[in-house]
């Protein structure tokens, strides 16, 4: 590694760390600085930029939003509630069991901010400590992302495995990562049953209590939706989305049934095309350039890409809550989902396309410098996952980034369908939304971020959730693949 791939490195890490301070559209918009640093100042060729990837959310979130806009949403969380409110004595296990299956169902955390002011009713009114089941239940809005079959996350390892010669399917993944990822979330849960001290026994919370406008402020007010009217067109909107899931998990698992369609592959160990002298054609650029030459290249049937699928099916689901449901496009514009989904487009687009401009450029340097680690030590992959999270704040970005990287070194899929939980590490610095909301809405004041900045809140239980999963991920995928 010279001084120049060096430097290059900190202007990768520079713009990723300047962007995650200002939050939001910053995170790919400066990343656009690095790109042009890299691309106009040291001459290194452009990447390129995930589309497919960038596609996929823009459908899955056009069709959560409109979820949304017809009052789908508010349904889903009146079932979680009621489930809560029925079981208090147990909210510490089921409250990240709603945020992870609303996560889950939807494909992004952002669904949950309705939830967290009832979790935190609920343990008030049961005498809990709320930081207990608030700390777990927000990281675990956060690890369903990879459980989820419209997350970006999840539709970006398939699509680069599948490119790179590891077959494999949504539902493949989900029966490693869901699993897996419920084992940490409930040892998470078992760590935080007895965290902190308990309300009676607070003395700070104690103290909170003998001033009369604090006391009103935690048990005067009663988060709730259960008083909410659902009309029936809102529920529709509801069957309408878990049936477009249905769809999509139906042709991952039977793909057969696809419409196939006439695609040129080269044909293995042909002899390169010697056009002229200075002119030779591989068979793997003829199929590029889509140009069919007698036993260099052939014919075959390949279905529709799930990445197609899954785009058309979302967006006609959306178009029938629109037509069928009373959802107001304008309204779903407007909602937290679609406008957390942009952002989340925008911040992978720019992240992506700065990392694949930098690792094209050095493969053949970081294949000669991390072969002899990687062939040892396959799972070390894990930790740069986490650590590359830590400082972009999107499970998908990390993925669309650095996914290539690690098939280029020569880890094994199965491996790094074994490590995938460990692409959520933004737990690690409290600066993203759902842990700085969930904080705000514990009216008790016991989710913190500490006054040392890491000694907060989410910490433990976002450590001992993604260290369990990725263990638990890593032998089933070793069993399984």
């Amino acid at each position: 590694m010279d001084i120049l791939m060096i430097l290059q490195l900190f202007i990768v890490l520079g713009a990723l760390w300047v962007g995650s301070r200002y939050g939001s559209l910053a995170l790919g918009a400066i990343s656009g600085i690095g790109l042009a640093l890299l691309v106009f100042g040291f001459g290194l060729k452009p990447g390129n930029p995930p589309t497919d990837v960038i596609y996929i959310i823009i459908a899955a979130v056009t069709c959560a939003g409109i979820m949304q806009a017809s009052g789908g949403m508010d349904w889903l969380i009146q079932i979680a509630e009621r489930l809560l409110r029925k079981h208090p004595d147990r909210i510490t296990f089921l409250a990240p069991l709603c945020t992870f299956f609303l996560t889950v169902l939807v494909g992004t955390g952002h669904v949950v901010y309705t939830l967290m002011p009832i979790i935190c009713d609920i343990a008030l009114k049961k005498g809990i400590r709320p930081e207990r089941p608030c700390g777990v239940a927000s990281i675990a809005s956060q690890v369903g992302i990879t459980c989820s079959p419209i997350a970006a996350a999840v539709v970006a390892f398939v699509t680069i495995s599948n490119a790179n010669h590891f077959d494999i399917s949504i539902p493949g993944v989900l029966m490693i990562s869901i699993p897996a990822c419920l084992c940490g979330l409930m040892a998470a849960a078992a760590a935080s049953y007895h965290r902190g001290l308990d309300l009676d026994k607070d003395p700070r919370f104690q103290a909170k209590l003998k001033d009369p406008a604090q006391y009103e402020y935690i048990y005067g007010g009663s988060a709730t939706t259960l008083d909410k009217h659902i009309p029936q067109s809102s529920k529709n909107a509801v069957f309408i989305f878990l049936g477009a899931l249905a769809v999509i998990v139906f042709f991952a698992i039977f793909q057969s049934a696809l419409p196939a369609y006439d695609t040129l592959r080269a044909v293995k160990g042909a002899d390169p095309l010697v056009v002229s002298d200075s002119v030779t054609l591989t068979a793997d650029q003829l199929v590029k350039a889509k140009i069919s030459v007698a036993g260099l290249t052939e014919t075959f049937k390949k279905p529709l890409a799930m990445n197609l699928v899954i785009q058309i099916v979302m967006i006609m689901a959306a178009a029938l809550m629109i037509i069928f449901c009373k959802a107001s496009p304008k309204k779903a514009v407007a909602g937290p989902v679609w406008q957390s989904g942009m952002v989340a487009v925008v911040a992978i687009y720019g992240i992506a396309w700065l990392a694949d401009t930098y690792f094209s450029n050095y493969m053949d340097t970081m294949q000669a410098m991390l072969a002899d680690v990687v062939k040892e030590f396959p799972w070390s992959i894990a930790i740069v996952f986490f650590l590359v999270s830590v400082l972009i704040n999107s499970q998908g970005a990390v993925v669309v980034a650095m996914l290539p990287l690690a098939y280029s070194l020569g880890i094994a899929g199965p491996v790094l369908l074994g490590v995938l939980p460990s692409v959520y590490g933004y737990f690690f610095i409290p600066n993203y939304p759902s842990d700085i909301a969930t904080v705000n809405f514990d009216r008790s004041g016991t989710t913190v971020i500490g006054k040392y900045l890491l000694n907060h809140s989410f910490m433990m239980p976002g450590l001992v959730c993604v260290f369990t999963s990725t263990i638990v991920a890593y032998l089933l995928s070793m069993i399984f693949y």
